[in-house]
């Protein structure tokens, strides 16, 4: 196996929180240094503006960001306007990113998550 990849569906976070680029981007780089894993560059978040007739239009839309770790990555996808946000960790070899996931549960609050758990490389030996 080269490493664990984890799907999460979070429903019900505070779409404010969705939209606070600086809350998203410290929490990418809290999740990653509370899990020991390893940033290679400065986190990366782009916001995206919001579609024309959205509830969110004055606030905007979604955030998407990106942590690039020597281990592999950590992404998001926000929906403000659906309280939801999709989240994705990648960890190769022995690194454990249901800690990571723990640290955005904790600071997102959802109502309700769905975790997906996929071993990659499972068919590959050693």
């Amino acid at each position: 196996m080269l490493g664990k990849h984890l799907l999460a569906d979070m429903y019900g976070v505070d779409s404010r929180l969705m939209t606070d680029e600086r809350f998203l981007k410290d929490l990418l780089v809290r999740a990653a240094v509370v899990s020991g894993l390893h940033l290679i560059a400065e986190p990366y978040l782009i916001r995206f503006p919001a579609d024309v007739g959205s509830t969110q239009r004055a606030r905007g839309g979604g955030v998407t960001g990106f942590a690039l770790l020597s281990e592999s990555h950590i992404s998001f996808h926000s929906y403000p306007e659906r309280n939801f946000l999709a989240l994705d960790i990648f960890t190769c070899g022995k690194a454990d990113p249901h800690r990571a996931l723990q640290i955005f549960q904790e600071a997102l609050s959802p109502r309700e998550i769905r975790v997906i758990s996929h071993n990659r490389g499972a068919a590959l030996a050693g």
